[in-house]
């Protein structure tokens, strides 16, 4: 890995450490996707491999801020928003889109990543974080979303591993 900043996401520990060269500097729990690892298009699943952040999105806004279509929609996550709309993914707070760095396996074509729009974002208070449970993203604690983002410059490895 390289010297500067890079994360790894361990599925199976549902764990994203954060680390600086060799140094590890940070573990957060985090949540992935209820049906496992994978990389197809359409599956709703966790790709693996080496990744890189993209795209950092949501720099400056609150804890909470709703984003669709990586887009701020001027909402703030509340359990009263929640309760009115049921069953909406919720992207929150900061959004880092992952682009796949292996072709065939995580980038180009029905397993490209970043096509399949896989971010490491915040996720609503109260959702279970050390399970799998999202829809194929990484999702954080929001406080823990936000320090990340700000840990890491766009270009940052990451790799995703069982």
């Amino acid at each position: 890995m390289s010297d500067g900043p890079h994360i790894e996401v361990d599925l199976g520990a549902q764990r994203l450490r954060l680390f600086e060269g060799t140094t590890p500097l940070a573990t957060y729990p985090v949540s992935t996707a209820v049906n496992g690892p994978g990389e197809l298009a359409g599956s709703e699943c966790t790709p693996r491999g080496r990744h890189l952040v993209r795209a950092k999105i949501g720099g400056g806004l609150p804890l909470g801020a709703v984003f669709v279509s990586r887009r701020p929609t001027g909402e703030r996550w509340s359990p009263a928003l929640a309760d009115a709309e049921p069953g909406r993914d919720w992207i929150l707070t900061r959004i880092l889109w992952l682009s796949g760095c292996e072709r065939g396996r995580n980038r180009l074509g029905s397993v490209d990543t970043m096509r399949r729009f896989i971010y490491i974002h915040g996720a609503p208070d109260g959702l279970p974080l050390g399970t799998p449970a999202s829809h194929g993203c990484v999702r954080m604690a929001n406080p823990d979303v936000v320090a990340l983002f700000d840990a890491v410059p766009v270009g940052t490895p990451v790799v995703i591993h069982e």
